[in-house]
């Protein structure tokens, strides 16, 4: 008996870490597309009107969906990008969220 509570713990806790193992590889990937997302943008030297905009990307063969969010800044000179990335089997978990600042003036 004291054998098998031992080998359920053992199962348990090996388990658990598998999970959090795939939990921790899920948002590396989520970190790598709203990273990808800031790029993109300032790459293009975008400067985008306020309001919002939904997509999906894909990264290691996961599939994610993001959302950004510009909003004004008091110095109108730049733009608020907020991007949020999610599971698409659940949206309402957000796997990261990143905040960058864009520029109307050339680099």
């Amino acid at each position: 008996a004291i054998l098998a509570i031992a080998l359920a713990a053992v199962l348990r806790a090996s388990g658990a870490s598998t999970d959090h193992v795939e939990g921790m590889r899920m948002r590396v990937l989520a970190d790598w597309v709203a990273q990808n997302r800031l790029a993109l943008h300032a790459a293009r030297g975008d400067f985008p009107s306020p309001g919002y905009q939904d997509g999906e990307d894909s990264e290691a063969g996961q599939r994610l969906l993001w959302h950004e969010k510009v909003s004004e800044t008091p110095n109108p000179a730049f733009r608020r990008l907020e991007i949020t990335v999610t599971a698409p089997d659940d949206p309402k978990y957000v796997l990261r969220k990143l905040t960058g600042f864009l520029t109307s003036q050339p680099r």
